[in-house]
């Protein structure tokens, strides 16, 4: 029945390394390099991202203010009423 997955191409000339999974460490330099990478990141991209989603939030709450307000009746256009 054909050829299974692994064996669809017969690949020449081309040399693969590996290492076992249980002769790696799980977590290699976490805490002396993982987290510094993680504050540097986020300090790096913060300053490009806070201002525009701020900017859209004040806008965002602003329209909904301007809608609720827009929403209510004049008590003024009511007065000479009976």
């Amino acid at each position: 029945m054909g050829r299974h997955f692994g064996n669809l191409a017969k690949v020449r000339h081309v040399i693969t390394y590996s290492l076992s999974p249980f002769e790696q460490k799980a977590f290699p330099n976490y805490f002396s390099k993982g987290i510094p990478n993680v504050w540097r990141r986020f300090t790096a991209s913060f300053f490009k991202v806070a201002p525009p989603m701020t900017v859209m939030y004040l806008t965002y709450s602003w329209g909904n203010s301007v809608h609720e307000q827009g929403k209510r009746k004049n008590p003024a256009d009511y007065e000479n009423d009976e």
